[in-house]
């Protein structure tokens, strides 16, 4: 039988979901998954179930002040979203406004800044940006940095703080422009980023810009009907090449984030893994078939989402939707600040050569964590 759009629903009580940062970023808890089985764990000890010449593939985009207040000029308040820079003075973007503004309306927004709406784009605005001070048009992006505000997610129920600027970012963002923040890679500090590379960890890098559309809802449960937001992605070829040694030398490539997964398996889509840079639509779910990706790291998706299809894809539904009652029930904190999960598919412990795949891949120590392990002992693939 077909999955519909209800197939990924569950309960969340409203006080699971995280409205603040952990004072450290590594202190946060991690649902370690593999295959259907279960271990509740911390994000600091991510090292050890992470083997020698394993590849961390991060997503290095830096989210913008894309959120900008103001006002049209026939009167009544707005909100700009900015959702993509399309050239030196231009940006496609939400309006929120009582009334839908009009091709040539001029909306005047915080600082210096004023914006022409130009047409529309699907669902986007066409905005045209100018600075009155100098009534001249300018950079996008500078502008934006300059008047706008960080634009935290809708589910946290306040505005952004000075702690924000830096702690909704990744300590390693360096590519300015998405919307949001590729949320699993806020978990890594310095200390946690030295400890991976301590236990033979290779690094690699992504830049997938993350969209306003990635908070958008799924409003067909037929999900053949779903139109998946676009979002542009780069891979440079030190990435592929990183991957190929990965595979060589028998590791593993773990995606950090939904995002660094998706840029990797778009730039895979002919069956081959190559440089570039474009924009993607995939649309995974289960009975997708991974071309790059062998386990992820990821935060915990919000009901009905795109996102959480994805991970069920990789780490199977029933599997995830066990994991998420666990979550749940264990009082995990949920979404952009909240705890992690780490999913290891069975087959890619196998193929990696670690054996059965949950007791295997425990870190070594005293005791097998695999032996607190919650589930079935015989562990399922990644596909529902």
């Amino acid at each position: 039988m077909s999955l519909t759009l209800s197939d990924f629903d569950y309960h969340l009580p409203p006080d699971r979901i995280a409205q603040a940062p952990l004072p450290d970023r590594a202190a946060g808890r991690m649902l370690v998954l593999q295959g259907e089985r279960r271990l509740d764990a911390m994000v600091r000890e991510l090292p050890q179930h992470l083997r020698p010449g394993d590849l961390l593939v991060f997503n290095d985009s830096r989210v913008m002040h894309a959120r900008l207040l103001g006002a049209k000029t026939s009167g009544g308040r707005v909100e700009v979203l900015v959702e993509r820079i399309i050239g030196a003075s231009e940006v496609l973007a939400m309006v929120r406004a009582s009334k839908t503004p009009q091709t040539g309306t001029v909306l005047v927004l915080e600082g210096d800044l004023r914006a022409t709406v130009l047409g529309r784009v699907g669902e986007f605005f066409h905005l045209h940006l100018v600075s009155t001070a100098s009534d001249a048009a300018g950079d996008a992006l500078a502008l934006i940095e300059r008047h706008g505000r960080l634009p935290l997610p809708p589910y946290i129920e306040r505005a952004a703080d000075s702690a924000d600027e830096s702690r909704y970012q990744t300590v390693y963002a360096r590519t300015t422009g998405s919307v949001a923040a590729p949320t699993a890679g806020l978990h890594f500090d310095e200390p946690l980023l030295a400890a991976c590379r301590a236990r033979g960890v290779t690094f690699a890098w992504v830049t997938l810009h993350v969209g306003a559309g990635t908070f958008q809802p799924v409003r067909s449960e037929d999900l053949d009907r779903h139109v998946m937001h676009r979002e542009w992605w780069v891979l440079p070829q030190e990435t592929v090449d990183a991957v190929a040694a990965a595979r060589a030398a028998g590791g593993r490539v773990v995606a950090v984030g939904t995002t660094s997964l998706r840029a990797l398996e778009s730039a895979a889509a002919t069956g081959r893994l190559s440089a570039g840079s474009a924009e993607t639509d995939l649309f995974i779910r289960p009975g997708y078939r991974f071309q790059v990706v062998d386990a992820l790291l990821t935060n915990f998706h919000l009901p009905r989402s795109t996102l959480l299809m994805l991970v069920s894809a990789l780490g199977g539904v029933e599997a995830i939707r066990a994991a998420y009652r666990h979550a749940v029930e264990q009082g995990y904190r949920f979404f952009s600040y909240g705890d992690a999960m780490l999913i290891q598919p069975a087959e890619s412990l196998q193929a990696a050569g670690y054996g059965d795949a949950a007791r295997r891949d425990a870190p070594p120590a005293a005791s097998d964590p695999a032996d607190e392990m919650d589930g079935p002992r015989t562990p399922r693939g990644r596909s529902a």
